[in-house]
């Protein structure tokens, strides 16, 4: 009989030191996973970096004439506005003036499409 519970516990401590070993190898395998993961998301970080530079510099090369472009409009819009303010400022008593005439100035007459019928 002793040896009979004897050889349960050998078989209980067996089935026990198995289970640790298979969890051991459980975590070792997540953390292979995340280390690869880990090593996955930087190479694609590293890819996307490059992408991104090579992006940019074909389009500075593409539009590298086109910011000149844009500062040469920039100035031209700029001159127009200035333009457009001094004529307003010089114009601006005269157009005053005839507008306040042409509201004040009201001389009456009949429409030339009216017709008196009697």
């Amino acid at each position: 009989m002793a040896s009979q519970s004897q050889g349960i516990q050998q078989l209980l401590q067996a089935e026990k030191r198995a289970a640790e070993k298979v969890a051991d190898a459980r975590k070792r395998k997540a953390r292979r996973l995340k280390q690869a993961k880990e090593e996955a998301q930087m190479e694609v970080e590293q890819y996307r970096r490059e992408r991104e530079q090579e992006f940019q510099s074909k389009q500075q090369a593409a539009m590298g004439s086109q910011g000149n472009l844009s500062a040469e409009v920039e100035q031209a819009t700029w001159r127009q506005v200035q333009g457009m303010r001094s004529s307003q400022q010089r114009n601006r008593e005269r157009v005053l003036a005839q507008l306040l005439g042409m509201v004040c100035d009201v001389r009456p007459r009949l429409h030339p499409n009216f017709r008196i019928t009697a």
